[in-house]
């Protein structure tokens, strides 16, 4: 690659993310810094990717930025979160069950069929079932998870999976269904759910989501440029409007990793690493 060119690692998990780094490469060239991608079919290919020196920023789901962070921890490297969207902070999930269920909390799951999203979805999966086992069900004997493996690899960021276990918990195929908050209001207005139809039994503490992920080895200049033109995009400028509206963003953010917290441990709980990891020489925890 060119050295004066920072290049981006990026999923493609819908067609519009060829619009949104299209436009952001103009966006870039016409300020006169030289930026490109790579795209890639799953989030481990780009870990993979980056730790191995094809790429220079990673824009990595929260379960890729463990794995980059714990990989390159393995190497004796280190990684660094530089920036994330504001709507990137601060998310919930939730365990949604028919309104006219009566159960009120967590425990009264025990014996019931729960749906989630990917077996890779933080937010549909990982996070949602952390809570029902420190809740005390032993997700092996006491509930039954019917997972929706829609497109593994692209952890959870397209929603399908979690679609699809909103049409069963309506179907009464499952008794809840898991979801990121945002998720279950907008399967409301697209009438999955019909209006009045489920309620939340459980919504966890705030967590982040996506960030860009740089390592030790990364360009500075060309990192801090970046990072600096990021801050510098206002939803005023039309645009910029358009690419955030496609990207979901009102503003760029600091990168932060306090919000991985209930993420690595469920990581942790489930071992959900240890087989990648360790075909990577890296280890869970």
């Amino acid at each position: 690659m060119e050295s004066d060119t920072l290049l981006l690692g990026a999923v493609a998990y819908d067609s519009k993310v060829v619009t949104i780094w299209d436009g952001f490469q103009q966006y870039f060239a016409a300020r006169g810094f030289p930026f490109d991608y790579v795209l890639y079919s799953n989030y481990e290919r780009q870990v993979e990717g980056q730790l191995a020196g094809h790429t220079h920023v990673g824009w990595n789901s929260p379960l890729a930025w463990i794995e980059a962070a714990r990989l390159a921890a393995a190497r004796g490297r280190s990684a660094r979160a530089v920036a994330m969207r504001d709507t990137d902070c601060d998310l919930t999930s939730v365990v949604v069950v028919r309104a006219d269920s009566p159960w009120r909390s967590l425990a009264d799951l025990r014996g019931k069929r729960v749906g989630t999203g990917a077996a890779d979805s933080p937010q549909a999966h990982l996070i949602p079932l952390l809570h029902l086992a420190e809740a005390g069900l032993d997700l092996a004997r006491d509930v039954e998870i019917r997972r929706f493996d829609l497109l593994v690899g692209k952890h959870g960021d397209h929603i399908g999976g979690e679609r699809e276990a909103a049409r069963a918990l309506v179907k009464g195929e499952v008794d809840a269904a898991c979801m990121i908050d945002g998720n279950h209001l907008q399967f409301a207005r697209e009438g999955v759910l019909p209006a009045g139809s489920t309620r939340v039994l459980h919504q966890t503490p705030p967590y982040d989501h996506c960030n860009f992920t740089v390592l030790d080895d990364a360009p500075r200049g060309p990192v801090d440029r970046f990072v600096e033109l990021l801050f510098a995009m206002s939803y005023d400028e039309p645009e910029v409007r358009r690419l955030f509206d496609l990207e979901g963003l009102k503003a760029w953010r600091r990168g932060r990793v306090e919000g991985y917290a209930q993420l690595e441990r469920a990581v942790d709980r489930f071992g959900t690493l240890e087989p990648w990891l360790r075909a990577h020489g890296g280890r869970s925890g």
